[in-house]
């Protein structure tokens, strides 16, 4: 009687606990930057729910919010509606997992960063995932990412792993999104979703930005504009293969996947192995899409690109002008000319290798790093040596993941390329890609690095380039039941090379190229300080590449570089102002060279870098608006300010002729409304009056400059003004 009375008594208590925990508000996990706050909840049933994100609630104000039925992270099982974010197949065949809240831990990274952890767990197996916020209070961007691990018997296999699911609920979803080609690169798309899944992705596991970009901006309830809307922005931190999937459902949720892309890429995960999925970054504004730019370009500053505190040097790259023909005596004389020109670097680009398989066209020689004693017959070193002597320092390009099949390299490693077997190779550009999955050509990759950096300590610069994508996908290093591991592995292996490069060089400047801007991405960006957007040079092109690329990524590490005429993609001829200032609106360098110069370009090219010069810091450092859109508009305006609102700087093209005139007004932004303003035109073309003449010297007041504007008329193809607010 006494064990039934106590059983009894049990029951009872239970019961009353379970009806208390039901009675109770849900847990809310907040997750705080300045201006934003992203709220998760756990529902009774114990499942974390995502409840709200967007502009910053009050704290005493979180218990109010409504527990809502999107989940945090979904997972195969129950639900069908949507695309799944995690699917695994655990050791005993089962398909479905039903992730439960476990806990949260949240600490300080710094000052500025807090991480929260919250840790899921499957209801039934030793399967544990982690969803990993990191909230950068000042920016408001929020990075997420997840960690998957294992304690059950054997080893499990993921199909769908992504780095973070966000929920929106609206009554519309307007979609920007990016897309190119080599020399075309960021183009914007705006799209209204409509019911159903929008994917965008990339599955060529290297140059996997080269057709579209692991980017988007989002206008809930109507399409933004850059000064008015609410936009949720995001962009992966991958240089893999990656994915976004945008899925409306007939009630007007949106669910928003990113990740690494699961195609060709199931992974196995052994027991006690931790699978850390790549960082998604995002934010949120209720003020455009403007402010969206201006946070990440902040967190890039401090963040995202490598040492972006130093300012960043102009260049003179001998590319264009020489391609793979030169020697000695020519570089040494572009050595000097870019010297008397006032460029702070030469760079030397590819051909300067090889000599069995000697570098003179794209066909041979790639991936035997000695030097080509034909053309440079006293090495690197000479023209290192040249170089300060003329107070100028020395660059060098370098591809050290791929190689031709004529060369030393693959005669020796036939093994270390990637290709499938029973294929025949499938080389483009004349060339195949490396297996950065093996530890043998990861040290191989970095020996490139370490012995040009090693018998040429003063080598202050390096170009690392990237031309060509996978085909036919297959590893002779990996196992054949690993062989989905591949793009994954890679991509892993690159920045552990990386990683060691800038352990042992942290001083040297880095260029992250890709045949253009095919490895633009804040993976890849932290172990570098400046990017290459795109191998077209066009000033007029260069103002949508530009215009795209400045979404996500800030100008103080994006090189733009004044090329010959007529160009050699487009064949353009544009004045040489005009592609002086289109460069300076980002990290100005130069193709064009000296020796092809009248008297009078050289004297109006000398002028424009010490202009540069002074004004660098307003583009490298300042915040960017821009006033008018070449997508809108045949007149286009950028303008920077710097952080104390002291000085600003405006951009202005005229793209076509308008035999009318065009005076649209430039509404400037961003300027401090009390302060007041000098007016100085830079850059000005020589002997000749340009539009804004009658401006110069002139002041003004910010908030004249904000609500009047500018106002000057342009009419001529390919005419461009700066000019420079300063209230010093």
């Amino acid at each position: 009687m006494n064990l039934k009375r106590n059983l009894s008594l049990v029951f009872f208590l239970l019961a009353v606990a379970s009806t208390a925990l039901a009675q109770t508000e849900p847990e809310a996990i907040v997750i705080q930057t300045a201006h934003t706050s992203l709220v998760f909840q756990v529902s009774k049933e114990g499942n974390l729910m995502q409840s709200y994100f967007g502009k910053r609630l009050p704290a005493d104000q979180i218990k109010n919010i409504q527990i809502t039925q999107q989940e945090a992270y979904s997972t195969y099982g129950k639900a069908f509606v949507f695309e799944p974010a995690f699917q695994a197949v655990h050791a005993d065949g089962n398909l479905t997992t039903e992730l439960k809240y476990v806990k949260k831990e949240t600490s300080t990274v710094d000052k500025n960063t807090t991480l929260t952890r919250i840790q899921l767990k499957d209801a039934f197996y030793d399967l544990t995932v982690f969803l990993c916020m990191k909230a950068y209070a000042a920016e408001d961007v929020v990075e997420q990412w997840t960690e998957i691990t294992h304690g059950e018997k054997k080893d499990i296999t993921l199909n769908d792993f992504a780095s973070s699911q966000l929920s929106v609920k609206a009554s519309s979803y307007w979609l920007t999104s990016f897309y190119g080609g080599w020399a075309s690169e960021m183009n914007l798309n705006e799209e209204k979703l409509s019911e159903g899944r929008k994917v965008i992705e990339s599955k060529l596991g290297v140059r996997s930005n080269q057709f579209t970009h692991p980017c988007f901006l989002l206008g809930v309830d109507g399409a933004a504009t850059e000064t008015e809307g609410t936009v949720i922005g995001g962009t992966l931190a991958w240089p893999g293969s990656w994915r976004l999937s945008f899925e409306v459902d007939p009630t007007k949720n949106l669910r928003i996947l990113s990740g690494i892309n699961p195609f060709a890429s199931q992974y196995t995960l052994k027991p006690k192995e931790v699978f850390k999925t790549p960082g998604m970054l995002f934010s949120f504004s209720d003020a455009g899409k403007g402010e969206i730019s201006r946070r990440f370009h902040a967190w890039a500053r401090t963040y995202g690109i490598y040492k972006s505190e130093r300012p960043h040097m102009t260049l003179l790259n001998n590319w264009e002008a020489t391609y793979f023909d030169f020697n000695e005596t020519v570089l040494k004389q572009i050595i000097a000319d870019g010297a008397d020109m006032g460029f702070d670097l030469f760079l030397l680009d590819d051909g300067w290798f090889a000599n069995k398989y000697p570098r003179n066209n794209d066909d041979a020689g790639l991936g035997d790093w000695d030097v080509n004693v034909k053309k440079l017959p006293h090495g690197i070193g000479e023209l290192v040596t040249a170089a300060e002597a003329k107070k100028i320092k020395f660059g060098i390009w370098i591809e050290p993941e791929m190689v031709n099949p004529k060369s030393e390299l693959y005669e020796k490693h036939p093994d270390w390329v990637i290709t499938a077997p029973h294929r025949p190779l499938d080389p483009s550009r004349n060339q195949l890609v490396l297996d950065l999955s093996n530890p043998k050509v990861q040290d191989h990759v970095f020996s490139v690095v370490d012995k040009i950096l090693t018998e040429n300590p003063h080598v202050a610069y390096m170009k690392w380039d990237c031309n060509r994508y996978m085909t036919n996908v297959g590893s002779s290093y990996l196992p054949p039941e690993k062989q989905s591991h591949l793009f994954i592995q890679y991509t892993q292996g690159l920045l552990d090379v990386l990683k060691r490069v800038r352990q042992k060089y942290p001083d040297v400047v880095l260029m992250a190229c890709s045949g253009g801007g095919a490895r633009m991405d804040y993976a890849t960006l932290p172990f570098f300080d400046e990017y290459w957007i795109s191998d077209n040079t066009d000033a007029l092109d260069r103002i949508f590449i530009q215009w795209g690329t400045s979404y996500f990524f800030p100008p103080i590490g994006l090189a733009s570089h004044v090329s010959v005429v007529p160009n050699h993609i487009t064949k353009r001829i544009t004045p040489l102002k005009f592609r002086f200032d289109v460069a300076m609106s980002a990290k100005l360098g130069m193709d064009l060279q000296p020796k092809d110069m009248s008297p009078e370009e050289k004297e109006f090219s000398r002028n424009a870098i010490q202009i540069y010069k002074g004004i660098k810091h307003i583009v490298q450092f300042g915040d960017l608006y821009r006033l008018l859109s070449p997508y809108e508009s045949n007149r286009v305006a950028l303008q920077y300010v710097t952080p104390d609102k002291k000085e600003a700087l405006v951009f202005s093209y005229l793209m076509k002729k308008e035999i009318m005139g065009n005076d649209q007004v430039l509404y400037a932004q961003g300027l401090d409304p009390n302060q007041e303003y000098t007016f100085t035109e830079v850059n000005k073309a020589p002997n000749k009056t340009s539009h804004a003449s009658g401006l110069d010297g002139k002041k003004f007041t910010g908030a004249f400059l904000m609500t009047y504007g500018v106002r000057y008329r342009m009419s001529e193809e390919f005419e461009s003004i700066v000019f420079q607010l300063s209230s010093k």
